[in-house]
């Protein structure tokens, strides 16, 4: 199994250093910047599997780095985690909304946003072997493209495929139709958003020939998101 990749975008040098360490101590790799322009350029050059971010740092502000994050293809599913002094809801709803999976609000306990992290980790594992996802009664295997429910295999086109796998990197989070097309067809695409309507319905007919139910949850004026339990 490999380690887990952390980048932590923290400027106070104490938070972060106690972060770094009790992190380090927990088996996970991590990378420690206070600035949000070198946290993008890090996380282009050797993508995290999770991100940790203050929403006031140096250079891009936190909540631009998140954006940021989630309109690159290579790291639009990278969960991410914002620490923050702010406590309005306003603030909190605006972290979420920009793609934050977490939130967590200063002073906090290092033990809790373990916590948290560590069940992040635990729902993208699989995905971290570079072989075998899985959610619920389905599996994927990354290696052989291969995807089986219940025991019994299923037969995908490659974009039914690719979209598979991008829900089942992150179950249960619900996706817009265009984070879809990018996470799954790429940022440059010219695609068109009714596109991916299309290829839910083939997704869900692909994955509905065991007489199962529908895993694939439509969230109205919101998307879609990956529930198989």
């Amino acid at each position: 199994m490999a380690t887990a990749k952390l980048l932590l975008v923290e400027d106070d040098p104490s938070l972060s250093e106690l972060l770094r360490f009790r992190f380090e101590s927990e088996g996970y790799n991590v990378r420690v910047t206070p600035d949000g322009d070198e946290a993008l350029i890090l996380a282009s050059e050797d993508v995290p599997d999770l991100v940790i971010l203050d929403w006031m740092i140096e250079g891009t502000s936190g909540i631009e780095v998140c954006r940021r994050l989630r309109r690159d293809k290579q790291t639009a599913h990278v969960p991410i985690i914002m620490l923050t002094a702010r406590e309005e809801e306003d603030d909190r709803v605006r972290g979420l909304e920009t793609g934050a999976d977490d939130y967590l609000t200063k002073p906090f306990s290092p033990r809790e946003l373990i916590a948290r992290v560590a069940a992040v980790m635990r729902r993208i594992r699989p995905a971290l072997a570079g072989e075998v996802l899985e959610v619920g009664d389905f599996l994927l295997d990354t290696v052989a493209h291969k995807v089986s429910r219940g025991g019994e295999e299923l037969q995908l086109g490659p974009t039914e495929y690719r979209l598979l796998q991008f829900f089942m990197e992150s179950p249960g989070r619900v996706f817009s139709r265009g984070q879809l097309l990018d996470g799954v067809w790429g940022t440059g695409s010219d695609i068109e958003l009714r596109t991916v309507d299309v290829h839910i319905r083939r997704l869900r007919k692909a994955i509905m020939e065991s007489g199962k139910r529908d895993p694939i949850r439509t969230v109205r004026s919101a998307g879609y998101a990956f529930e198989p339990n």
